[in-house]
């Protein structure tokens, strides 16, 4: 079973305070679909959703028909040197919280085309505290691991070389064999940067 990566900082619903949205008509498919296309008129230069497990799409959206136990959705990206998070775990269902975080993304987006200027971006409420200059995690155009150093290949390795190192890493850092969630998350981003380039 994995775990949602919550965002430091950032306080859960409690479950009985969860409530449905009965007013989205979407499905999760949908759902995701949209969110897809909203991340890339941002044009931003890495981002990807995360749920509490494994049934995602390689850019970490839900599938179809993913029933995590965790509800919880978050999405994470970066631009230039910033990162950004936003979460929602305010419904039962999945839907409903990546829904939710697709209609503020979108309005946050919509309010950077009116004439209104204001100290910061739009998206200055997501932007995440700088992290430990010495994190071994992904961030694309920063000095952090490159997706091959965490790999532990060449830089333009092929396909099926990249997908067997990253089964052996995913192997030495699973949680459930004593590795730590955020470095196993690092291998699978890792994974899927290099497979996309």
């Amino acid at each position: 079973m994995s775990r949602l990566d919550w965002p430091a900082g950032f306080e859960r619903t409690p479950a009985a305070d969860r409530e449905r949205n009965r007013s989205f008509e979407a499905t999760l498919g949908q759902t995701t679909q949209d969110l897809a296309t909203e991340m890339d008129r941002m044009d931003v230069d890495h981002w990807r959703g995360e749920i509490g497990n494994q049934h995602t799409k390689s850019n970490g959206l839900p599938l179809h028909n993913a029933s995590p136990d965790d509800p919880g959705f978050v999405l994470r990206w970066t631009d230039g040197d910033e990162e950004f998070a936003v979460a929602c775990d305010a419904s039962p269902r999945l839907r409903d919280n990546v829904r939710y975080v697709l209609k503020w993304v979108h309005e946050t987006r919509m309010r950077g085309n009116r004439p209104v200027k204001t100290g910061d971006t739009e998206f200055a409420a997501a932007r995440l505290p700088p992290g430990d200059e010495d994190a071994d995690v992904i961030v694309a155009g920063s000095d952090r691991k490159e997706p091959h150093e965490v790999l532990q290949i060449q830089p333009g390795a092929p396909d099926d070389v990249v997908k067997a190192a990253a089964r052996a890493r995913q192997a030495q850092t699973h949680p459930d064999q004593g590795g730590s969630r955020e470095e196993f998350q690092r291998v699978n981003d890792a994974k899927e940067v290099m497979l996309d380039e």
